[in-house]
Order: structure tokens, then C-alpha cells, then sequence
């Protein structure tokens, strides 16, 4: 078996120069020239995200807040759960998911747990995404939606949505993850 230190050592890309590419609202395009394993000299870029909390908000009732939200990228409205950027100053990430959760949707948590964290695309991005589940979320914050989003806010059962990944209906990658993780180990 190989020490994993070594095996690490001998995979690594050394990056030789970065840059910012490209910067826009939400994200950043970062190019770097790479040296690979063999020596091999190549350009690399990917897209740079700040980290992000998703949170799987539970009523009191035991059903699922979820937003429907307008994604232009695929031109259509995507169910998913509540979602948003970690801040500069957000050091405490569950406070920075208790905020998102009011912000998209009006609700509060009385309980917020870790749940996982994932890297989402880490062949092209470096998006990390928290996942938090919230407990006893009941309608008593106001919504303050950003300028750029268009969301609508409702309730289901947590079966619902599980049903929905299995038939391919639930097309939100990260809400899709969240629900197949809750389910297997949540």
C-alpha cells in the first residue's frame, strides 16, 4: 500500500503563476500555469467561488422549506433548498446559514446542525459548499432577497423531495446532494 503523504507528493500540480482572468458578480475565472508530475508545462483555469452554506430548513411539523428560484443559466425555475455565500465576515458558519435561510425565505431556526461539507465540481471549481440542517423553522423573519434573485418560497414533505431525485425531476445539484445525504446519513 502507498503512504498517502508520498502518493499525495507524487500527484501534485506546482503552480508556476496565477492570475485573475476574469471577474464578475458571484464569481471569479482564475488562470494559472501548471507543472504536472511528468514535468509537463499547461495552463489551467477554473472557476473561484467563495464558500458557500445550504441549509435543509425543517417546520416544526417535520415538512421541508424550499425556494423556487429563476436559474438563467439553464433558463428555468429550480426547487432547491435555501443557499448563499459565506461573507468576509462570517466566521461562524451556522450563524451565516441561519442568515441565508431568513434572507430566502422569511424563516427562522431555532436549531441549526452541521451537517457536511462537499466540494461540488473540484475538477473545475473551488467551490466548497456547508451543509446545515435547521430545525423548528417557523415564518417569523422577513425575506430580503438580493437585487439579482427571483424566489418563491413554499413547504413539502421531506419524501416529496426524494421522490422528486429519484425520478430525475429535482434537477438542482446541490439540493439533490442534500436530500440523498440527509437520507443516508442525516
Amino acid at each position: 500500500m502507498t503512504d498517502d503523504a508520498t502518493h499525495d507528493d507524487e500527484l501534485a500540480w506546482e503552480t508556476l503563476y496565477g492570475e485573475t482572468a476574469y471577474i464578475c458578480p458571484g464569481f471569479d475565472i482564475q488562470r494559472e500555469r501548471v507543472r504536472l508530475p511528468d514535468g509537463t508545462e499547461t495552463d489551467f483555469d477554473y472557476l473561484s467561488d467563495s464558500e458557500s452554506v445550504v441549509v435543509l430548513p425543517f417546520t416544526a411539523e417535520g415538512e421541508v422549506v424550499v425556494i423556487d428560484e429563476w436559474r438563467q443559466a439553464v433558463k428555468r425555475v429550480n426547487r432547491g433548498f435555501p443557499a448563499g455565500g459565506v461573507e468576509g465576515e462570517d466566521a461562524d458558519l451556522a450563524a451565516t446559514a441561519r442568515r441565508e435561510l431568513e434572507e430566502e425565505t422569511g424563516y427562522v431556526a431555532d436549531g441549526i446542525e452541521h451537517l457536511t461539507t462537499m466540494e461540488p465540481s473540484n475538477g473545475v471549481a473551488d467551490a466548497v459548499f456547508h451543509y446545515f440542517v435547521a430545525t423548528d423553522c417557523e415564518p417569523a423573519g422577513e425575506q430580503a432577497l438580493d437585487h439579482n434573485e427571483s424566489i418563491s418560497v413554499e413547504t413539502t414533505e421531506f419524501d416529496e423531495l426524494l421522490g422528486a431525485v429519484e425520478d430525475g425531476e429535482l434537477r438542482d445539484g446541490r439540493t439533490a446532494f442534500g436530500v440523498c445525504y440527509y437520507e443516508l446519513f442525516g
